[in-house]
C-alpha cells in the first residue's frame, strides 16, 4: 500500500471512529474492518478456538464501553484494540495462575516472528473478505469452521462437486493476491 493511499485509510478511519463516538450505532463498521487482525491475534496466543472467540469478544465489548475516552494519534485503530486484546490476555493469564491453571504468557511464549504471522494472518483474512460471497462462505465452513465438503454441500444445497470447484477458485484466487503483494 502506498504512502497516499495509507494517509487516506488512516482519515477514513478517524471519520468513522468519531462518528462511532457521537453515534454507537456506527461501531460495527469498526468492529467489521478490525474483527479479522484481533482475532488473528487472539487465537495464536490462547488454546482452543471458544477462548479465541470469548477474548475477542471481550475486546469488542471493552473498545465500546471505552470509545469515548479514545483519542485519535495517527495510529492505526487496530493498534488500541490490539493492546486491549494483549491486556485482556494478561488478566487471563494472571487469574489462570491463581486458580493454578498451567497457563501463562511463558507457557505460550511465542517464537520469532510471531507477530509477522499474525499480520500475514490478517492479511489472509483481509483477501478472504474480498472472495466473492460463495467462495468466501466455502472457504470460512471449510477452514475456519472445519467442515467437511459434504456437510458444505448439503448446508448450501449445492453438488459436492460444485463446492470443490468455488474451494478451488477461492485458493486460486487467494495464491494470485498473495503473490501479487509479495512482487
Amino acid at each position: 500500500m502506498n504512502a497516499v493511499a495509507n494517509l487516506a485509510n488512516l482519515s477514513d478511519e478517524r471519520l468513522l471512529i468519531e462518528a462511532a463516538q457521537h453515534d454507537p450505532s456506527r461501531f460495527a463498521e469498526l468492529y467489521e474492518s478490525n474483527f479479522n487482525r484481533v482475532y488473528a491475534f487472539v487465537v495464536r496466543r490462547v488454546s482452543n478456538r471458544e477462548e479465541a472467540e470469548d477474548v475477542t469478544a471481550e475486546v469488542f465489548h471493552q473498545a465500546l464501553l471505552n470509545l469515548g475516552r479514545f483519542q485519535w494519534r495517527g495510529v492505526p485503530f487496530a493498534a488500541w484494540l490490539l493492546r486491549i486484546a494483549a491486556n485482556a490476555l494478561a488478566d487471563r493469564w494472571q487469574r489462570a495462575a491463581k486458580h493454578g491453571e498451567v497457563q501463562s504468557p511463558d507457557a505460550l511464549e511465542q517464537e520469532p516472528g510471531a507477530d509477522a504471522q499474525v499480520e500475514r494472518r490478517a492479511m489472509l483474512f483481509q483477501l478472504v473478505d474480498r472472495l466473492p460471497a460463495d467462495q468466501r462462505l466455502v472457504i470460512l465452513r471449510r477452514f475456519v469452521s472445519q467442515k467437511s465438503v459434504r456437510e458444505i454441500s448439503q448446508e448450501l444445497g449445492r453438488s459436492e462437486g460444485a463446492v470443490k470447484q468455488l474451494q478451488f477458485r477461492a485458493l486460486a484466487t487467494l495464491r494470485g493476491q498473495v503473490r501479487s503483494d509479495h512482487e
